[in-house]
């Protein structure tokens, strides 16, 4: 099993900022990609971002596009997502998950809360 355990959830105003991280640890795998991934009450679950892990090639929904920066360190097995320029439109639950091929993501964390306030 892989545990995977997301920090640096908060408040924060319009226009700030905040750092996700998402430490894995158990079982070791090469990981393909991580993604990170917001659901907002009421609705379904939204893909955000996603960096290979090889590479660091990076994908992004369009919502978040040049405001959200992946990122990982392979030698901590942690990834990143800086958030910038933040609107209230953001406020979700924002969960990282694992993936070991490009289809499926295996494992994922239990999330972490963002609230924006206006």
């Amino acid at each position: 099993q892989v545990q995977l355990v997301e920090s640096g959830g908060g408040l924060v105003q319009a226009g700030g900022s905040l750092r996700l991280s998402c430490a894995a640890s158990g079982r070791t795998f090469t990981y393909y990609a991580m993604g990170w991934f917001r659901q907002a009450p009421g609705k379904e679950r939204e893909f955000v971002a996603r960096i290979r892990w090889n590479d660091g090639g990076t994908t992004y929904a369009d919502s978040v596009k040049g405001r959200f920066t992946s990122s990982r360190d392979n030698t901590k097995n942690t990834g990143y997502l800086q958030m910038s320029s933040l609107k209230p439109e953001d406020t979700a639950i924002y969960y990282c998950a694992v993936a070991a091929t490009p289809l499926i993501y295996n494992y994922w964390g239990q999330g972490t809360q963002v609230t924006v306030s206006s």
